[in-house]
């Protein structure tokens, strides 16, 4: 059973489509990277998934059972603004993470603080970095013991060492409990050093979803001459010409004969896909 399945999933705020006919699953014990251009309604499907926003339409089930507008006990949403409280001292937040939720492991959430360097139990968080931060509220989240955990853009406001030490704790949790992560960033690189499965939003919309080795096998970069046509039965996602040749990033059909052909990694895949983005918005003003 894949721990979580959206099917035709759609968000409005008024005239604003947040979200729009969405539908995916999410294997059970895979680390997904879900990416985007700002506004693509990234944060809006994390709240949805986490049951703090009801759907305008559609449905979402985590763990076999339909998300209806409030926190599912299977899920923990860690969101960009770490809820945390600046007076308390970390052993007092571990104490409400405690009291406010009925399925919880002091065990599990003094275990994630006490990983890599650690973090003072008795120091007040408004003394604590920006890593040490998130690593309280990743034990908040992780002493909930959940089943799914969705990160907003958890590696935003770190260096690269507490950016590693962060995933590094993401991993151990998915490797000892099996945990499925959908994790929101916008640093392609560390995605692409987590991630197995790829869920790209645009204006609402899922523009691909899946296992990440089979997205970048469908996927070619083609260059060839700039005063050539490209022919080819695939989708051209992207292309960009200079005086001397077109570059194309394409979706499925077959590689157009005499053209220089390479499959994309993960940071071309996503890049050709948001400057396709920034087109189509460009060309609407």
């Amino acid at each position: 059973m894949n721990p979580v399945c959206a099917s035709d999933l759609a968000k409005h705020f008024g005239r604003l489509r947040a979200l729009d006919s969405c539908s995916f699953a999410l294997p059970a014990g895979s680390v997904t990277g879900l990416v985007g251009p700002n506004g693509a309604g990234k944060s809006t499907l994390l709240s949805v998934i986490a049951g703090l926003l009801r759907p305008t339409a559609g449905s979402v089930q985590v763990c076999g059972t339909p998300v209806r507008g409030a926190i599912h006990p299977d899920v923990s949403l860690l969101t960009q603004k770490r809820p945390l409280y600046e007076q308390f001292t970390v052993r007092e937040m571990m104490r409400a993470g405690a009291a406010m939720n009925d399925r919880w492991s002091a065990d599990r959430a003094f275990e994630v603080l006490d990983l890599l360097a650690g973090v003072d139990v008795s120091a007040p968080v408004r003394t604590l970095s920006a890593g040490a931060r998130t690593q309280v509220a990743l034990a908040l989240a992780l002493g909930r013991l959940p089943t799914v955990l969705l990160l907003d853009e958890p590696l935003s406001d770190l260096d690269p060492l507490a950016r590693d030490e962060t995933l590094r704790i993401v991993m151990t949790d998915v490797a000892e409990r099996g945990t499925t992560v959908l994790l929101s960033s916008h640093l392609l690189t560390d995605l692409g050093d987590v991630c197995d499965h790829l869920l790209l939003l645009d204006e609402g919309r899922v523009q691909v979803a899946g296992d990440i080795e089979e997205i970048l096998a469908d996927h070619r970069v083609v260059v060839g001459p700039a005063g050539v046509e490209l022919e080819t039965d695939g989708v051209v996602v992207d292309s960009s010409r200079t005086s001397r040749q077109l570059t194309a990033l394409v979706r499925g059909g077959s590689a157009p004969s005499g053209w220089e052909v390479s499959h994309p990694d993960l940071e071309a895949l996503v890049m050709g896909y948001l400057r396709a983005s920034r087109t189509r918005k460009l060309a609407r003003r």
